[in-house]
């Protein structure tokens, strides 16, 4: 048996190694490759029926996959975006699965509301690992942002609901006990994630083999999950803030050889873990089949309830985005109407001197009693609180000049709609439904259909979504603009340290300590977020390359 299990995985792994192979030639997405094979190999009648515990899914594949795309995802994209995020990540997944409730009950005989909003949150989420498929297309990077995230974050509420839903069907709703169990699950995770991720940066920054460090990345996820799940937070969401901790403190902690190893390695497990997820899901379609024949459900009316789930799920979807975008736009035409004042305190900020004088008359004006006097105080004894104040100036100003240069109109707000795809969490989540759930085969089937329709019917159509709607794509121009103002900043830092340091004296500056002093002014750009992240992280690509090869070269001297 054991010898079977290892010549399957084998298989699967081939399999998907192939298929991605076949994927980039045809221009079709891997996962939709990778369904589609599934599901015939699975229909097979020599292939058994394949089933797998949704725990695998829910507790060892999905921790590790959002963990790498909160990694690799820029930290202040992900607070620009914070707001339309968490809308779509909290009240959209709650509109989602009350009015799917609602259908459900309308059309499954027998199917009580709890049950209906239970499968409502199984089918509201989207999925993170499937928005792969949309960065194929050249969408505009804060288009991508937003889906990414929603993706990191949406599943911890559906599963919250999904719980509290499956007890309110025994005992009765509590919308206190939701809201409660909802804010446990996200701020112990939270807490959690912040603690492993920081921990994992100051081990990992102690440990000099690229290989060992890069195996204590692979545990991070599980050692954010687990903690979490065990008491009664949500794992995914401990393992999305540990990534993202990971991934903004890294470049500052971690040698270059360390992030490339760690950068190759995880793009490994995400293609074998992805192409697992959807091999599966297409494996499992004979199961379902067999238990929905067995409890007598007509094929042709379950798919028709799936596509009108389908179809609901789009337009609360595009019910919600309408007016979130109606909001970014207000929110950009606020930030056009203060920026000359905030540009003119970005310029004052230029002279220590005269900012700390007016921040200090600033604070005098509005002081009030004992507290007033004591910010005051403060600003006039602490250079360092003078510049964090700075820095906040300059974040702002380039939050501005974001938000007006990548507005979110209708086009971008189709784009969005059309690709909030549902994936693998929707098809684990039905699984974890209780086996006295009632019609549980037409319940996990339905999630299966939905799933698979949403791969499919949207993943296989982004495309030609695209084409027509033509939304904003990548600024290739502006992109090329931020790399030569960063190497231009680089150039300026070197040329500095070396005028520095023929004023006291000394010889050439040591390239391994340029590279150094640039990545640090580099990392402070980029905290500001005046530049875009993609710009900034090729230019760190640059530096890292450029360290790895006078390490490679000096290492047989150091050897010997």
């Amino acid at each position: 048996m054991e010898q079977q299990t290892l010549t399957l995985v084998v298989l699967a792994v081939v399999a998907i190694a192939l298929v991605s192979m076949v994927s980039n030639r045809l221009g079709v997405a891997a996962p939709l490759l990778l369904l589609a094979v599934g599901g015939v190999v699975g229909l097979l009648p020599f292939v058994p029926a394949v089933e797998v515990e949704p725990e695998w899914i829910l507790a060892g594949v999905l921790p590790p996959l959002l963990y790498s795309a909160a990694v690799s995802m820029p930290a202040i994209e992900f607070r620009r975006e914070l707001r339309a995020i968490s809308g779509l990540s909290v009240v959209l997944v709650l509109a989602s699965a009350l009015v799917l409730g609602w259908f459900f009950t309308l059309v499954v005989p027998g199917l009580s509301f709890a049950w209906g909003v239970a499968l409502g949150a199984i089918m509201s989420p989207t999925d993170a690992v499937a928005t792969s498929i949309v960065k194929r297309f050249g969408i505009s990077p804060r288009v991508v942002a937003i889906l990414e995230g929603e993706g990191l974050l949406n599943d911890a509420t559906a599963l919250v609901l999904l719980r509290a839903s499956v007890a309110a069907a025994a005992t009765g709703w509590s919308v206190g006990g939701i809201a409660r169990d909802f804010a446990v699950a996200v701020v112990v995770a939270a807490a959690i994630g912040v603690v492993v991720g920081r921990v994992n940066l100051w081990l990992r920054a102690r440990t000099l083999q690229a290989p060992v460090n890069t195996a204590l990345s692979l545990a991070v996820p599980f050692t954010a999950a687990l903690p979490a799940e065990h008491l009664g937070a949500s794992g995914l969401v401990a393992a999305v803030v540990a990534g993202l901790v990971t991934g903004t403190g890294a470049p500052r902690v971690l040698s270059p050889q360390h992030r490339l190893s760690d950068a190759e390695v995880w793009r490994t497990v995400e293609v074998l873990l992805e192409g697992a997820i959807f091999l599966v899901m297409g494996l499992e379609l004979f199961g379902l089949l067999v238990d929905l024949d067995e409890d007598d459900h007509h094929l042709g009316r379950t798919v028709a309830i799936a596509a009108a789930a389908l179809a609901i799920v789009l337009l609360v979807r595009a019910a919600f985005v309408a007016p979130l975008l109606l909001a970014l736009s207000r929110r950009a035409r606020r930030g056009a109407a203060v920026r000359d004042r905030v540009d003119r305190m970005r310029e004052l900020a230029e002279d220590p001197d005269r900012f700390a004088a007016a921040l200090t008359a600033r604070a005098e004006k509005h002081a009030r009693g004992r507290r007033g006097a004591s910010r005051v105080e403060r600003l006039r004894l602490e250079p360092e609180r003078i510049e964090r104040i700075g820095v906040r100036v300059r974040r702002r100003l380039a939050d501005i000049d974001y938000l007006i240069a990548e507005p979110l109109g209708p086009r971008e707000g189709a784009v969005v709609v059309w690709a909030g795809l549902r994936g693998a969490v929707t098809l684990a989540a039905a699984q974890t439904l209780p086996a006295d759930a009632p019609d549980r085969s037409l319940l996990v089937f339905l999630g299966f259909l939905v799933a698979a329709g949403s791969l499919v019917g949207q993943g296989a159509t982004i495309g030609w979504v695209v084409r027509r709607v033509r939304p904003a794509g990548v600024d290739q121009a502006a992109l090329d603009r931020d790399r030569r103002q960063l190497l231009e900043v680089l150039r300026a830092t070197a040329e500095r340290l070396q005028r520095d340091a023929e004023a006291d004296g000394a010889g050439p500056v040591d390239r391994a300590d340029v590279i150094d002093a640039q990545r640090g002014v580099l990392l402070d750009l980029a905290r500001e977020g005046a530049f875009a992240s993609s710009a900034v992280r090729d230019v760190m690509a640059v530096l890292d390359a450029d360290q790895i090869s006078i390490e490679l070269r000096r290492r047989p001297v150091e050897d010997v």
